[in-house]
């Protein structure tokens, strides 16, 4: 490999590392509800409003991360994306309870939008490892989005006994912080050089029906997955009376599962008949949202916790490898916009359910995920036969 590929490997590979940071700050609400104390005075509009915000800050993140990319390039993106984060951390820890809720509602739109921009940047900084093996590294990214939403847990539960909500938050901006320096210290490599694509343009990709589907596929997914992640602590600690610590530890439980399912599951993916991996996974799913709305010990709540975790760790692999063979040819807008919609659907739902759970009880955060695995089937089934349409 000569010095100019050598280069853009290295950025490739700071642009996947990126993504454990934005797997921090997209996890970090729902493992700091208890930690504000919001098991003993649930305010769940409040929580509504939160994730409204954390998504609009994604959104505006997104925006504000392509003009950086045009301007600066990719290792100034993904710095700045890091120090944002730091910053947004230190301001949600100087506004923690008892302090207003409306810098709190700053401080998670400012979150957002360096997640937003982390995102953006990795998208675009991929494209070198991405030509080589789509799959792998769109599995690679979201495998260390999930580290890094499986570290903000751990975090939490291990020291949520020694600090103060303000010192956890302080510790935890460190870690952004001297990625940011990494980052902003790092030699520059040669940018890469994409087509100047209107915005009529990329729209195009957006009226085609595979493109439709996997947004819309991800949206539910990750929505799936982002109401059971961002009330999961609480809803542990308010239906079992388990102590925030505990739940947060399960919390983990649930992304390690997430985890550990999707590498498992690029193993089976060639073993395993697909429709069969989609059938058990929907059926765990299922069953481990129901187990965790009856359940009234820790061992059932771990038992729903695994199922759930499990069941949702399928879906992804087999949409991102479906993906990869319907878009050999990478354009970062096109896949930054269809995970846009994703990351939106994640924040959306537990949104909603804030608004739900105030006039339902937070038991109907339990009722979502599984309307939305229905939903996942249904979207699944419409892409299969949209491809054997298109390929006849």
């Amino acid at each position: 490999m000569n010095v100019a590929g050598s280069a853009a490997m290295a950025v490739a590979r700071r642009g996947v590392a990126v993504m454990f940071f934005s797997g921090m700050s997209m996890a970090l609400l729902g493992a700091a509800l208890p930690v504000w104390r919001y098991h003993l005075h649930p305010e769940y509009v409040w929580i509504g409003h939160s994730f409204l915000l954390l998504n609009l800050g994604v959104l505006a993140g997104g925006a504000g991360g392509a003009a950086l990319l045009a301007r600066k390039g990719v290792g100034f993106t993904l710095a700045a994306g890091c120090a944002l984060a730091c910053l947004a951390l230190l301001e949600l820890a100087a506004f923690c309870p008892p302090a207003s809720e409306w810098g709190r509602l700053a401080g998670l739109f400012l979150l957002g939008m360096a997640a937003g921009v982390m995102n953006q940047g990795g998208m675009h900084a991929i494209t070198p490892m991405y030509e080589r093996d789509r799959t792998a590294t769109l599995n690679l990214s979201g495998i260390l989005f999930g580290a890094g939403c499986l570290a903000c847990a751990l975090f939490f539960s291990g020291a949520f006994f020694f600090y103060t909500a303000p010192s956890l938050l302080i510790l935890l901006a460190a870690a952004p912080g001297l990625a940011a320096g990494v980052f902003a210290r790092t030699p520059n490599a040669p940018e890469i050089v994409l087509p100047v694509r209107h915005w009529r343009e990329a729209l195009e990709d957006f009226r085609q029906p595979a493109a439709l589907l996997f947004a819309a596929l991800l949206f539910f997914q990750f929505g799936n997955e982002g109401a059971l992640a961002g009330w999961l602590a609480l809803f542990l600690t308010q239906r079992l009376g388990a102590s925030p610590a505990t739940s947060l530890l399960l919390l983990a439980l649930y992304w390690a599962a997430l985890l550990v399912g999707r590498v498992a599951v690029q193993w089976a993916l060639s073993r395993v008949r697909h429709g069969r991996l989609l059938a058990g996974a929907v059926v765990a799913q299922v069953f481990g949202c129901v187990a965790l709305y009856f359940t009234d010990n820790l061992f059932g709540a771990s038992v729903g916790v695994l199922l759930a975790g499990g069941g949702f760790s399928v879906i992804l692999p087999l949409v991102l490898e479906r993906i990869g063979d319907r878009f050999p040819r990478y354009h970062p807008a096109v896949f930054n916009g269809i995970f846009s919609v994703a990351w939106t659907g994640a924040l959306l739902a537990p949104a909603s359910l804030g608004y739900f759970a105030a006039f339902a009880g937070v038991g109907v955060v339990m009722g979502l995920p599984v309307l939305g695995a229905l939903m996942v089937v249904a979207l699944l089934a419409a892409l299969w036969l949209e491809s054997k349409l298109t390929a006849a």
